[in-house]
């Protein structure tokens, strides 16, 4: 019997069974790295990106990611910006495979409300697109009045035209569920 042939098998043997462990080991641990992701993470790692964001009523959305928060994201489009709620989206194309967590405990708190109640501040013109809404629904343009704890108060006015009394065609209340997407709008547009 060859004992260097006999030993050297089995340092091979025993070689190949630690590679194997530790590769076992990377998968594992990959696995569970992935299963602990949330989609705003990997939102995140995809900003600055040109994404696709498909929502449930089939209208879809490209854009360059600009932000992504606790409860939506902005998407840049060539010229209007879209304030999208997570909830509103059926799938999203173009993320790729990055994530990255939110290191601010305060930006990790600003929710859909913040973000409407700045748009109503400001006084900005929005049109309002519904959930489950058709594609080719232009939503309902105006400006938002108000912001409560689960809905926003928007007055009807066309586009371009300031908040006024005469101006407004109605007022109506819109549940945040019923959201599907906020995009702004400039004279002219629409």
């Amino acid at each position: 019997m060859r004992w260097d042939a006999l030993f050297g098998d089995m340092e091979t043997q025993i070689a190949e069974g630690a590679t194997l462990a530790v590769e076992a080991e990377i998968s594992e641990r990959a696995r569970a790295e992935a299963a602990s992701l949330v989609l705003r993470d990997r939102l995140r790692g995809a900003m600055g990106r040109q994404v696709a964001v498909h929502l449930l009523g089939g209208r879809t959305f490209d854009g360059v990611l600009s932000h992504a928060g606790a409860e939506a994201l902005v998407l840049d489009e060539a010229r209007h910006q879209v304030l999208i709620p997570y909830g509103s989206v059926a799938h999203y194309a173009g993320l790729g495979r990055d994530s990255l967590g939110e290191p601010s405990h305060v930006r990790r708190r600003i929710g859909l409300a913040h973000a409407l109640r700045s748009l109503a501040r400001d006084r900005a013109g929005v049109a309002l697109i519904l959930r489950g809404g058709a594609p080719s629904d232009s939503g309902l343009t105006g400006v938002i009045d108000r912001v409560g704890a689960d809905f926003l108060d928007l007055a009807l006015v066309s586009p371009g035209e300031a908040r006024r009394a005469l101006q407004v065609r109605q007022v109506s209340t819109v549940p945040f569920e019923a959201v599907g997407a906020v995009r702004s709008w400039h004279a002219g547009d629409f």
